[in-house]
């Protein structure tokens, strides 16, 4: 009997693009994951691959996406804690998820988000998947946080940038992360711009936090893919093909180690 497999896919912002390609390279060796957990980005690719979409439909999909399906500036972003209304988001996700709820996927899934009023991680494994993942992909400061049962919600990376554990605790015997973001922090020439100083800040510090959970994390995944995204901003809507590829190449590096472990 050959053994479960469970993918982690980490925040990355379009880097996670690329979670599309590694997922089509399992596709085309004919892995299918038994489990899926999600943060951010991480967490959109996995409810919509988990809900029943095929890698090839996520990068068409993507492919197809531009910046005025997502920017939506708030007129009063103080008072609303964002600059985005979140408003196109949140459609988005209803046009490709509908109202399916997490426990009636294909596959398992379960994705993270940080509650800013107890700091402490929020898991979704139950309910409506397009309010788990705008929660979980809810950036500070750049999207509205989602209240949620007396919680205040926004980005699981702000705690956990590849929830692994947590696809461990479902029951995988095999784990396989996935982090988009591992250069992210590497220099860049300038910040031009309030918006660019946000998310700048939120990388950096993202970075360190990962550092710090990163020898635990590495002892509780089998494999580790670090897709080697140069040069693109987690928050730049271009290049998708490439990061895509580069995804791709990685997963078919990876394809017979993985086999491996299932046997």
């Amino acid at each position: 009997m050959s053994k479960t497999l469970g993918l982690a896919l980490g925040s990355g912002g379009v880097r996670g693009i690329a979670h599309i390609g590694i997922l089509a390279a399992l596709e085309e060796a004919g892995i299918k994951p038994d489990y899926i957990t999600g943060c951010s980005m991480g967490a959109v690719v996995g409810a919509c691959y988990a809900s029943g979409m095929s890698a090839k439909e996520l990068r068409e999909i993507a492919l197809n996406l531009k910046p005025r399906d997502i920017v939506d500036f708030s007129p009063a972003f103080l008072s609303r804690m964002a600059l985005l209304r979140s408003r196109k988001v949140e459609e988005l996700l209803l046009k490709y998820l509908g109202h399916v709820r997490i426990e009636e996927m294909q596959i398992p899934f379960k994705c993270i988000a940080t509650d800013l009023l107890s700091g402490k991680l929020h898991v979704f494994e139950r309910g409506r998947a397009s309010l788990a993942v705008q929660a979980s992909s809810a950036v500070p400061g750049i999207f509205r946080p989602v209240e949620f049962r007396r919680k205040l919600l926004v980005d699981g990376g702000c705690l956990c940038r590849v929830p692994v554990k947590l696809v461990k605790d479902m029951g995988a015997d095999v784990v396989v992360a996935v982090d988009v973001l591992t250069n992210v922090s590497e220099p860049i020439e300038k910040v031009g711009s309030l918006l660019g100083l946000m998310l700048r800040v939120f990388d950096l510090m993202d970075s360190q936090q990962t550092l710090m959970r990163s020898t635990i994390e590495g002892k509780v995944a089998d494999i580790v893919l670090e897709p080697d995204i140069v040069g693109l901003s987690p928050y730049s809507i271009k290049d998708f093909d490439k990061t895509y590829n580069i995804g791709y190449e990685t997963g078919k590096q990876y394809v017979k180690k993985i086999e491996k472990l299932l046997k």
